[in-house]
């Protein structure tokens, strides 16, 4: 095996370089490491990741009994009434869009513009796409109130040889959420299939070896086979690239295109697609910290990829503070005295208290990542992209709820209040979440080990010589 030294590495990797290549036979140990989570026997897992899966079953238990309740009785089980028809389900689910964002952008993008950062913590993060958005697309599902015909949400003409409204944003959502899933799902699984192979290789039980060489597809890491795989992941990344800005532009659209105040604007679409990034890398920040401590990847998902990210957090956090301030001008500035007073309630009037808690969460406390010291903090960073996602959960509900609750006409005014089914089911949600991202963890790799070898310096004489 060639020794690697890190002196030839080239500045943009320096940069990122993990401890490991202080050694010789780096290979090994990288690939030992990653590929040795999925190899522990039931012995040598943590006890933190039983701990941490039982929780996560037992919310999805929850979900799952909610659910059912709410098939048994119906959505009035939900806090939802006249004028605030949406409520808790329309909110979770573009909250949970918006999650499955920074994962495509990481890999997709970042890939594109060659950014070497990015193959510590982009197979996380696509995961948690993926995950998320299996969440997102529960609540569509239940919100229709008619589980039993949510099939008509699909472009097939029904039993009354009827078609679905094409002019509907609802309709678009389907349109857009599966195609942005499907490609995310193929990104994520190309990506792993040369990792699947050297897990095959290692395998020392006949199950493993099937199960894993059946998902690798027959990979042997020859040279036709890696130009393949190079093009076909070139293609992915370029295709996922403008979903992501499609995607949540097609969401927001479900507002954007109403007539009611405080939905109907232009500047819905980026003001959706940077507050899903901004809130998606909070989760991988989220996601990172406790991975790398329980897992032993420290030395490959560095504090300098945390800091990186918290830099676009902060980034981002200033586009979403510039959409909140350009809806208030517009909304004086633009002379409509409807949509004038709709953001005046949602600053001062009864849902004032989400409207501050969404604005400080967003944008006053990323401010804090201006200074080096806590971007390299891991309890703080941890403390603000919790506080980041319960501000944008907030975001969604301030949208949603305050724009119904007060409309154009005073006697239909009414408000939200959520019941313990809207929360129980949104708290169950997490529960499916953090069920298939621990299961992920533990039999899958976490860390792109080929994208990561990859990237790695190589010792030129060595391969001069060999």
């Amino acid at each position: 095996m060639t020794t690697l030294d890190p002196s030839h590495a080239s500045e943009a990797f320096k940069e990122f370089r993990p401890p490991l290549l202080d050694g010789k036979n780096d290979y090994k140990t990288i690939t030992d490491q990653i590929c040795g989570v999925p190899e522990w026997s039931h012995s040598e897992t943590p006890k933190a990741w039983y701990i941490a899966f039982t929780i996560a079953v037992s919310m999805l238990g929850m979900l799952g009994a909610m659910i059912a309740w709410l098939f048994w009785m119906g959505v009035g089980v939900w806090g939802n009434n006249n004028p605030a028809f949406w409520g808790w389900p329309i909110v979770n689910f573009v909250f949970w869009v918006g999650i499955g964002h920074a994962g495509t952008l990481i890999s997709a993008i970042l890939f594109l513009f060659r950014q070497k950062w990015r193959t510590s913590i982009n197979r996380f993060a696509e995961a948690m796409t993926i995950f998320a958005v299996a969440c997102a697309a529960i609540f569509p599902g239940i919100h229709v109130g008619r589980p039993w015909v949510a099939y008509w949400l699909f472009p097939i003409p029904n039993q009354m040889d009827m078609w679905p409204q094409f002019r509907s944003p609802l309709l678009w959502d389907v349109f857009a959420v599966s195609t942005y899933a499907t490609v995310s799902l193929l990104f994520w699984y190309l990506g792993m299939i040369p990792d699947l192979a050297t897990i095959r290789d290692r395998a020392t039980t006949p199950v493993r070896r099937f199960l894993y060489g059946l998902f690798a597809m027959g990979w042997n890491g020859s040279n036709r086979q890696w130009h393949r795989f190079e093009r076909a992941y070139l293609l992915l990344a370029a295709l996922a690239t403008p979903l992501v800005l499609s995607v949540h532009s097609v969401v927001s659209f479900d507002f954007a295109v109403a007539q009611l105040p405080g939905w109907h604007t232009t500047i819905f679409p980026p003001y959706f697609v940077a507050g899903a990034i901004f809130s998606g890398f909070a989760m991988v920040v989220s996601l990172a910290v406790p991975a790398r401590q329980f897992f032993g990847m420290k030395n490959l998902i560095t504090m300098r990829h945390l800091e990186a990210m918290n830099k676009v957090i902060l980034a981002t956090s200033m586009m979403v503070g510039y959409a909140y301030l350009t809806e208030l001008f517009i909304a004086w500035y633009g002379g409509n005295p409807y949509e004038r007073f709709a953001f005046l309630n949602r600053v001062m009037g009864n849902y004032s208290w989400a409207y501050w808690s969404m604005f400080s969460c967003n944008v006053i406390f990323p401010q804090l990542f201006w200074f080096k010291k806590i971007r390299r903090s891991i309890p703080l960073m941890m403390i603000i992209c919790v506080l980041v996602n319960v501000g944008m959960w907030f975001e969604r509900f301030v949208i949603t709820v305050t724009s119904l609750s007060r409309d154009f006409v005073p006697s239909s005014w009414g408000y939200f209040t959520p019941t313990l089914i809207d929360a129980l089911t949104f708290i169950g949600s997490f529960g499916l979440f953090f069920t298939l991202f621990l299961l992920f963890c533990r039999w899958l790799p976490m860390v792109a080990v080929a994208e990561v070898k990859a990237d790695m310096p190589r010792d030129e004489a060595a391969v001069k010589g060999a």
